[in-house]
């Protein structure tokens, strides 16, 4: 795995969906992305999890609310690219 994508998730259901699919629709393949839901209250993790389903490239993570660092931590400790990004 050559990039681990790192997304810290908090009540964006309005935009996740968007974010999510610009990342699938680039052309280099050999990535993850991992959704690291911080105890939202919307249902951004529910579309994180639909989105897991559909692509073997993404995995969600559920969490309770932690702040973003907390859930970029997190990201980090499960990511499994030799290079990081967030979003």
């Amino acid at each position: 795995m050559k990039i681990s994508v790192i997304i810290p998730v908090y009540n964006k259901a309005e935009y996740i969906g968007g974010c999510l699919e610009g990342l699938l629709q680039q052309d280099f393949d050999d990535f993850e992305v991992i959704c690291v839901c911080d105890g939202s209250t919307d249902n951004s993790a529910e579309i994180c999890d639909e989105w897991a389903a559909k692509d073997q490239r993404i995995r969600t993570i559920h969490k309770e609310n932690g702040g973003v660092t907390a859930a970029r931590r997190r990201g980090v400790e499960e990511a499994q690219g030799q290079y990081l990004m967030f979003v």
